[in-house]
């Protein structure tokens, strides 16, 4: 009996993750939708199993299902997982790419053909653009112009394309959109329409038709309630286990930073958190004591963008500053922000306060959660990362806040500090 459901297994397996989605290549190598469906598939799976046992009289043995059925969800996922760091790979030596026409406003598209050539794991490749407007370049970013709005479809049989992204455009109205779908089903080319709120996404977004009107309906963000208090009792009960667990560490860190340097271990500075309210952040020392006071030396060779003040090579910073600032072991001082309730082990970067002084009111937004140890700035870059692009990344962080996401960015920070790009 066994020999015929484990024969079985693989081929009801194919067919629940293909109910589930699973091999929808919309979804293959991008978000956590993927991963999400695969989760589904074993519970179908394991239902099927459970009710097929039942109505069949079969006395399957506990070990099956409790061992067989979540190895197969977890070897699924693990080689999906890998699969998916080679499709990245691929599509960062230019393969594996979609071909896409890109149709908008002149500042839009150039936006866009930058953040796509920036992330190529995203697997878009702007061949060419359609602008809106009055048209007189010959190239966009880099990029070639292929005309005004009513030349996609030329332009898609021109350049090869297999997919148009339409940015929000005015001139773009709906009858258009309706006809340039129906052109575009002609030769199955995908069509991507963006939406005018481009940093909300998922589980705040519903479609619903209304008086044959297709309706997008936006939820607020779960910044309060339940889910923020399992939030602030999951940070702080890593954050105490991690204290307990790193104390060793801590105190060679400790013993290294005053072999080189004699000084304080711990360096503290005022940083804002939630709601604008002022706290004292705690991180090893990496700098000379006299950091702060030879700081306007080196203000010309500043290399920071925007309000933020770093440099590559910054000479106050000391040997083993240095060392732990590339591993990112400055930063574990801030667990003990996270017990006192300052911190959250995920969120925007913590700002100083001369920082939220030039502080637009769209940028304030930032601070209606606490800020973290790391966050998607943390994983996309950190000090490397333009300036509106790392407060896009905050934004997008608030926006779209979920318990789901504070694991993946978690789960992304390892690989990120074993990389170490932007860590200076």
């Amino acid at each position: 009996m066994y020999v015929w459901l484990l024969s079985a297994t693989p081929v009801v397996w194919c067919i629940c993750v293909l109910l589930a989605g699973g091999y929808d290549a919309r979804v293959i190598g991008l978000g956590s939708d993927e991963f999400r469906r695969i989760i589904n598939a074993a519970l179908g799976v394991a239902a099927v199993v459970v009710v097929t046992s039942y109505l069949t009289h079969l006395n399957l043995s506990r070990s099956y299902l409790g061992i067989a059925l979540p190895w197969a969800a977890v070897s699924d996922l693990g080689c999906r997982y890998l699969l998916r760091k080679h499709l990245h790979v691929q599509r960062g030596l230019g393969s594996c790419s979609h071909r896409v026409v890109a149709v908008g406003h002149a500042d839009a598209v150039a936006d866009l053909v930058t953040t796509l050539r920036r992330d190529r794991y995203h697997g878009l490749s702007i061949v060419a653009s359609c602008l809106a407007g009055k048209v007189e370049a010959k190239r966009l970013a880099g990029v070639p112009v292929a005309g005004s709005l009513d030349r996609v479809t030329e332009a898609v049989s021109a350049f090869e394309a297999d997919t148009v992204a339409v940015l929000a455009c005015p001139e773009m109205g709906p009858d258009r959109l309706r006809e340039l779908a129906w052109e575009l089903e002609k030769t199955g080319t995908d069509l991507f329409v963006a939406p005018v709120l481009l940093d909300v996404a998922g589980p705040r977004t519903m479609i619903r038709p209304v008086a044959g009107l297709p309706l997008m309906y936006l939820d607020h963000p779960d910044l309060s309630g339940a889910k923020q208090v399992i939030k602030g009792l999951f940070d702080r009960a890593v954050a105490a286990s991690a204290l307990m667990l790193l104390a060793p560490l801590f105190a060679g860190i400790a013993l290294a930073i005053k072999l080189i340097d004699p000084g304080p271990v711990f360096f503290r500075q005022t940083r804002v958190g939630r709601d604008g309210q002022d706290f004292t952040v705690y991180k090893f020392r990496t700098m000379r004591i006299d950091a702060d006071r030879i700081k306007p030396q080196y203000t010309k060779a500043n290399e920071g963008s925007g309000v933020l003040f770093k440099l590559r090579r910054d000479p106050r910073v000391t040997k083993t500053g240095r060392w732990l600032r590339r591993w990112s072991l400055d930063e574990l001082p801030q667990l003990l922000n996270i017990l006192i309730g300052d911190m959250s082990l995920v969120g925007p970067r913590p700002a100083l306060p001369e920082e939220t002084k030039q502080y637009c009111d769209r940028m304030r937004r930032r601070l209606a959660v606490k800020p973290g140890i790391t966050g998607l700035w943390q994983v996309s870059g950190r000090s490397d990362l333009p300036w509106d692009e790392a407060v896009r990344l905050d934004m997008r962080y608030v926006e779209n806040w979920s318990f789901a996401l504070d694991l993946q960015i978690l789960w992304k920070t390892c690989s990120a500090v074993i990389g170490g790009t932007g860590a200076y």
